[in-house]
């Protein structure tokens, strides 16, 4: 078994479903007691968290590839970013290591494309929904056209996460003010919804929502384990 080599802290409440859904897909496959080979490094997530606020991505870029570099040196066999708004410093983490970088949305876009979904709802921080990154990559690699909230979902999105999910806070009146977001996505067309921040899970499930959901942070753990386990899966490197 490969380890699995994980960047986490952002937050740590998403690394710990990380850590759970690795563990539970690895016990699923292999039965009995076996579990996943890990290696973490969990960062401050209050200093990411300053870099993303002050527009400072390349120092977010070098603080997320110094931590692949270590995860590298202490035996990782593959790199996760365990969060989707840091994918936007994804080429910089994957071109400071030698080992493959499994991208979240590689992940999610190859099973959105396989479903057959061409517009997909995305709930995800602004930075995700806003800059572009994940957008481009996804109508880039499958051809599939994101749909985004309304600047004012966007915001409500973007304060639930941050304000409350990743301080472990899960609401009703949140969860139904994110469910009734999702309805007015699929008034306007969209097919599908991706739950592109590693925390929306906490609230949202595929049983309360009013389109198919595609879970990012599950579809990014199942993609690790198979390459642990020595299946097909396309890295970051293969990608581009």
């Amino acid at each position: 078994m490969r380890t699995i080599g994980l960047i986490g802290g952002m937050s740590w409440e998403s690394t710990a479903i990380y850590y759970r859904q690795i563990n539970e897909e690895v016990r699923t496959q292999l039965g009995g007691l076996s579990s996943a080979k890990i290696a973490l490094q969990s960062l401050d997530f209050s200093e990411v968290v300053a870099l993303q606020k002050s527009n400072r991505w390349n120092d977010a870029a070098a603080l997320l590839s110094d931590a692949a570099r270590r995860l590298e040196a202490a035996g990782a066999d593959c790199v996760l970013i365990c969060t989707n708004t840091m994918h936007l410093v994804a080429d910089e983490v994957a071109a400071a290591v030698s080992i493959p970088l499994i991208d979240i949305r590689h992940e999610t876009g190859r099973v959105l494309s396989d479903a057959g979904k061409k517009r997909p709802l995305l709930l995800a921080t602004r930075y995700t929904m806003e800059h572009g990154f994940y957008a481009d990559y996804l109508r880039d690699q499958f051809q599939i056209e994101l749909a985004v909230p309304n600047e004012i979902d966007r915001a409500k999105v973007h304060s639930v996460i941050f304000d409350e999910l990743c301080c472990g806070i899960v609401t009703d009146d949140s969860r139904h003010a994110l469910e009734k977001i999702v309805v007015r996505g699929k008034e306007a067309g969209a097919d599908s919804v991706i739950l592109g921040c590693t925390e929306i899970c906490l609230s949202l499930t595929d049983d309360n929502l009013a389109l198919p959901v595609y879970d990012s942070t599950a579809i990014h753990s199942r993609a690790a384990v198979n390459y642990a386990l020595g299946h097909k899966v396309e890295s970051r490197r293969d990608a581009v």
